[in-house]
């Protein structure tokens, strides 16, 4: 997907993972929405950017919040085609110990905004991009959702973190074509640039699975 003159949102984007990939995405040409609860970062991460780049305020566990951050995006040029959810939190108690059972409140809490919220994003943004002309590639939007090295390797008195970034793992696919050598030759010069990307097995397939025979 070209981001280049493309309309984009980016939920959790006023901090973080999302304040750095919404700079991006606008610096690389992108109308960029940020949707975040912290309204004073995200306004003033605003007024830096300048022109192309918006503000709402929205949680993401609530699904008329979300729908009113992507119906931002949707509504400028292009209509929404870059959805990006960083927005997350964390609660650190043992499954149970001195003090009794985890408490169920906060793991809902935390399910409730990394999991379900990621969904809200997710769901709401890819319906909009549904309205959307494809490219010649037949795409109309990419989604990018954040899970955690705690999906893999949960922590003691994490279960609650843990269980929603795993549970975000398990929520894609997309391309009924093989993969083309530029989009490889793209991987591997990202690969190369990101200090942070080592000792990782890349599934670049489009999600594609080999059949049983």
């Amino acid at each position: 997907m070209k981001i280049d003159g493309s309309a984009a949102l980016v939920a959790g984007g006023a901090s973080g993972l999302g304040e750095a990939t919404a700079r991006q995405l606008h610096a690389r040409g992108a109308s960029v929405v940020i949707a975040d609860l912290n309204a004073d970062r995200g306004q003033a991460l605003v007024d830096e950017l300048g022109s192309s780049a918006q503000f709402v305020r929205a949680d993401v566990s609530d699904p008329d919040a979300v729908a009113g951050a992507v119906d931002a995006a949707a509504a400028l040029p292009g209509g929404v085609r870059i959805a990006i959810c960083c927005a997350g939190i964390g609660w650190a108690e043992r499954v149970a110990g001195r003090r009794g059972a985890h408490a169920l409140e906060p793991f809902e809490t935390v399910i409730g905004v990394n999991l379900i919220g990621t969904f809200n994003v997710l769901r709401l943004a890819s319906a909009a991009m549904l309205a959307t002309e494809p490219t010649e590639s037949g795409e109309r939007g990419v989604c990018i959702n954040t899970a955690s090295i705690a999906a893999f390797d949960g922590q003691i008195g994490q279960i609650a973190y843990s269980a929603s970034k795993g549970a975000i793992v398990g929520t894609v696919r997309f391309p009924q074509r093989l993969g083309r050598p530029q989009e490889y030759a793209a991987l591997a010069v990202h690969i190369v640039e990101n200090e942070m990307l080592n000792g990782e097995v890349i599934r670049l397939d489009g999600a594609l699975r080999m059949p049983p025979r």
